[in-house]
């Protein structure tokens, strides 16, 4: 029996990265770990937003080979955000969203699945607590799924919610900073285990869900 499949549509803090690029790791890679009944995927590549990564083909060729009943993760909204650099930038409430209906839709005509997944926590502690970014881009999403009746796992809150339950120091050893010292948005194998853990058990959790 074939196993079912999940594609991985995302940015550099998902992606898959090479031995050379130790000790960087996205949560793609490690996604296979905690869900061993199904083919993964993963399609991630840094500095692409929503509506890159569908200009540039990516979108295509996933669905080229996506079928039924398999899974498209959609974790968006990192590069989106970035005003300064406008070939990436959405408007989070219409362009964001628009683009966001283009892989539901794109996953439903091939009678798969789409899952949405808010844009995963970074390491921005002040005064004592983590900030939890991209608050449109979230909002956003959040009225995507339940226009469009997606399920959605609210990856910004809950990585946050972590980071918060284990504090300062050990988060800082979940993020390139703590090797580099300046990079706190992507992370390392340690962090990329860590929240691809978080999200198979989230999925995991959804499967009874009438929308999956």
């Amino acid at each position: 029996m074939k196993k079912t499949s999940i594609y991985l549509a995302s940015d550099s803090t998902c992606q898959t990265y090479q031995k050379q690029d130790y000790p960087q790791a996205g949560w793609g890679q490690f996604l296979g770990l905690y869900l061993k009944g199904y083919n993964i995927y993963n399609h991630a590549i840094g500095g692409r937003s929503s509506k890159t990564f569908i200009e540039e083909g990516r979108l295509d060729e996933i669905l080229v080979g996506i079928r039924e009943k398999d899974y498209l993760f959609i974790q968006m909204g990192h590069n989106d955000s970035t005003k300064e650099k406008p070939t990436r930038y959405t408007e989070p409430y219409q362009e964001y969203k628009d683009f966001l209906r283009q892989y539901i839709e794109g996953a439903r005509a091939k009678q798969a699945v789409p899952l949405l997944l808010t844009p995963v926590t970074r390491l921005h502690y002040v005064k004592g607590e983590f900030l939890q970014d991209f608050g449109d881009y979230c909002n956003a999403m959040k009225e995507v799924a339940a226009e469009e009746d997606v399920a959605l796992i609210d990856l910004m809150k809950l990585s946050n919610a972590h980071l918060q339950s284990i504090g300062y120091q050990a988060a800082k050893t979940y993020f390139m900073v703590a090797h580099n010292g300046e990079d706190h948005t992507h992370f390392t194998e340690k962090g990329a285990d860590q929240i691809a853990k978080i999200i198979a058990l989230q999925f995991e959790a959804l499967l009874d869900h009438p929308i999956l």
